[in-house]
């Protein structure tokens, strides 16, 4: 669980804002940037298309996610919306979006094919301003490195049962399994909500955070990110 700050500024420019989402990890995140918003959880087909790529994939399901917000009664602001998928190139059949196992058997599955080997992490983001219908939209990738864990310490993560509402199986900020060796990436990113992707679009409605975003991202999550100048820039 990250430190959420201890009070969040408003929205400075009178618009609400709202996060389409019910993951405790982007309300986590979204809430160190300080914004005042609202929790606004979108219920979408989250199944994958036939021959859908992850990029196009979770593109459609942030898409979907906003327009399924927007339409419930009484909403109207700015609304932000996000999909990860996990996917993974190694194996037969070629690359394949992870989704949230079912059950712990395919949790061990899951792990097992991404031990010892690098796959992405896409994360899209939607924002839609329900007044004038500006939408805009972002896109961040991440190349995350496995490291060689053993079957048993697969065995006593999966029992745990952290895994089982996670992408990919695993939570990479998950402090007994660790499960990624030296990042490279934005971190954020793989939890959910890549927050200076995110930034620098709600600059463009005017909505800027009253606190230094990538550091208090940093802090947060204990990782020196080698990636968010130049996003930023």
């Amino acid at each position: 669980m990250l430190e959420s700050p201890d009070m969040v500024s408003p929205n400075e420019n009178g618009r609400q804002v709202y996060l389409a989402s019910n993951s405790p990890r982007r309300r986590e995140l979204l809430s160190l940037t300080r914004i005042e918003f609202t929790l606004l959880p979108a219920h979408v087909d989250e199944t994958p298309l036939p021959n859908e790529d992850g990029l196009e994939y979770v593109k459609r399901i942030a898409h979907n996610k906003a327009v399924a917000s927007s339409d419930q009664p009484g909403v109207n602001g700015v609304i932000i919306a996000a999909d990860t998928a996990v996917v993974n190139g190694f194996g037969k059949g070629g690359a394949k979006i992870l989704g949230k196992p079912p059950d712990p058997e395919a949790a061990v599955a899951m792990l097992r094919s991404l031990r010892g080997h690098t796959h992405q992490v896409y994360t899209a983001i939607f924002i839609l301003l329900t007044q004038g219908g500006t939408r805009l939209s972002d896109l961040c990738t991440t190349d995350v490195p496995m490291r060689d864990y053993t079957d048993s310490e697969i065995e006593a993560y999966v029992t745990g049962g952290d895994p089982m509402d996670k992408a990919g199986a695993y939570a990479i900020q998950h402090p007994g399994f660790h499960p990624v060796n030296h990042l490279q990436g934005c971190y954020a990113n793989v939890m959910g909500l890549p927050l200076c992707h995110l930034v620098r679009n709600l600059w463009r409605l005017g909505i800027v955070p009253s606190v230094d975003v990538p550091q208090a991202c940093q802090s947060a999550l204990k990782y020196d990110c080698p990636v968010y100048d130049l996003i930023l820039n």
